[in-house]
């Protein structure tokens, strides 16, 4: 099978109104490739809503297990039946896998969505996350759990009124030569291959890595034409740069390395990834 294309998108939902979004992009690169989207739902076990050492009475744990048990079905009745008329109205059919068509598959999972990720993410050559909401404090642990526990790249979805078929037609790379900006261009080469245009974003970079040029006739080798773009980002946030280079530039979709610095201390004290994260309002593909 060529290398140069995705063959399975793997996206999580547990019924918070985000995945109608997520399926959409998740849907175009499906047609696009040819691949599979695999939908898997989350529900939670007692064990992962309880306290951790809170002693419950059997008969009350019974009764919250059996209330759990009736949401659930509730919930994945409603989210198979949305599911299926959202393949429908984007063109998937409802099918494990068919070589050169674009399927879909809903998937019962029981756990926590983080979990949900590191089973079924691992054997996926994208998984599509929504963007994280701040307001609502939701979505932060998914794209952790992405990020961290698959090793695979992650697709990061703004919230759109409508997703254009060519989104990824024009692709932007932010390189600076680091572990996860090479990880990410090589993750993300179908992505990359299939574009009709490349823009190289750099805002500058250490004598001691490849530059934006060498990456560029590294691309070449690929038969992938891909211009540069520099910029200055002086004493900016460089995340804010980047973003505005990529829209600037036309490109529908960002390529990165994502949190050089640790998680924890990019989400408390602010960093290039965490500003992307917060401010993206076109798809980001993120590796780390």
């Amino acid at each position: 099978m060529p290398l140069t294309r995705l063959h399975t998108i793997m996206l999580p939902v547990r019924g918070d109104g985000k995945g109608d979004n997520v399926l959409a992009h998740a849907a175009s690169l499906a047609r696009r490739f040819g691949a599979r989207v695999r939908v898997v739902h989350c529900n939670p076990r007692t064990s992962d809503v309880l306290s951790y050492g809170v002693v419950i009475p059997k008969v009350v744990r019974r009764q919250i297990e059996e209330a759990m048990s009736s949401n659930a079905a509730v919930t994945e009745a409603e989210l198979l039946k949305e599911f299926r008329e959202l393949a429908a109205k984007f063109g998937l059919a409802e099918e494990d896998h068919n070589s050169g068509s674009a399927t879909a598959r809903f998937i019962e999972f029981e756990g926590k969505q983080i979990d949900a990720v590191r089973t079924h993410g691992r054997l996926a050559d994208l998984i599509c996350v929504p963007q994280p909401d701040p307001k609502l404090n939701l979505g932060f642990n998914t794209l952790k759990s992405a990020l961290f526990s698959s090793g695979r790249p992650v697709m990061m979805c703004p919230e759109q009124e409508t997703v254009s078929d060519g989104f990824a037609d024009h692709v932007a790379i932010g390189w600076n030569g680091s572990l996860e900006a090479t990880r990410a261009v090589a993750m993300a080469l179908p992505l990359i291959a299939s574009a009709k245009s490349v823009t190289i974003l750099s805002g500058g970079s250490d004598d001691q890595v490849p530059s934006p040029d060498d990456l560029q006739r590294y691309l070449e080798l690929k038969e992938v034409s891909a211009a540069v773009r520099t910029f200055d980002a002086g004493r900016g946030q460089v995340g804010e740069k980047l973003l505005e280079e990529a829209k600037s530039s036309g490109a529908g979709t960002l390529i990165m390395g994502a949190y050089h610095e640790s998680y924890e201390r990019e989400s408390l004290f602010g960093g290039n990834s965490q500003a992307v994260v917060h401010q993206a309002d076109i798809p980001v593909v993120m590796v780390h």
